[in-house]
């Protein structure tokens, strides 16, 4: 499965002209060391979130996620690109119509906050709808896909529910996310969902 995204950057809005590389607030000009200290900074980060989860009252909170999550290494953590972005030749949501995006998946949360806990396939066919948007709408420059498996850890944990979609030693459930995420797949997302959430406490 490719990887390549490709943008429109001719401003130089995030990429460093000089070394190729997303700008960023360390002033780092090596690749294999702004991935090292990002990986570094976000897990930290993500560790934060598990002990104090923020609470989800709707869209805006994914974008409290990339903050939270970045803000030791971008300047932009957590507000939305101004770029558009494909990636396999497939468009991400056009930046004009963010707005209208924003309020849909904002009423998709609103249907998850009334949905019963004991509804867990239902619980889990809402969610792939929510990740399917989040990832369509990819809201951010860089770091899409783990603020997005974070946002659903935590609209599960709303339900007093356990759902972690980058567990340790799991390869198989990351391509399975990939293929689900890049593919539009909601079978696949939902049937990944359904097999990982539970309400045993990590």
């Amino acid at each position: 499965m490719s990887n390549e995204y490709k943008y429109v950057d001719g401003q130089f809005i995030y990429i460093d002209p000089k070394t190729g590389l997303l700008r960023n607030i360390l002033g780092i000009e090596d690749e294999e060391t702004l991935l090292f200290v990002e990986s570094g900074a976000v897990t930290k980060r993500l560790q934060e979130l598990y002990e104090q989860p923020i609470r989800i009252r709707g869209v805006v909170d994914l974008f409290s996620i990339h903050q939270h999550l970045f803000q030791d290494v971008y300047e932009w953590a957590g507000k939305k690109r101004v770029v558009e972005m494909s990636k396999d030749g497939k468009q991400f949501f056009p930046i004009e119509n963010f707005d209208t995006a924003l309020v849909y998946i904002d009423s998709l949360i609103d249907s998850h906050r009334v949905l019963s806990t004991n509804k867990i396939e239902d619980l889990a066919i809402l969610l792939a709808d929510i990740l399917d948007n989040v990832n369509y709408l990819h809201p951010f420059r860089e770091g899409n896909g783990r603020v997005q498996r974070e946002f659903l850890r935590l609209l599960a944990l709303e339900k007093d529910l356990v759902l972690n979609l980058n567990p340790i030693n799991d390869s198989t459930v990351y391509d399975r996310y990939m293929t689900g995420t890049v593919n539009s797949d909601l079978n696949e997302l939902k049937d990944l969902i359904f097999e990982l959430i539970s309400n045993e406490k990590e």
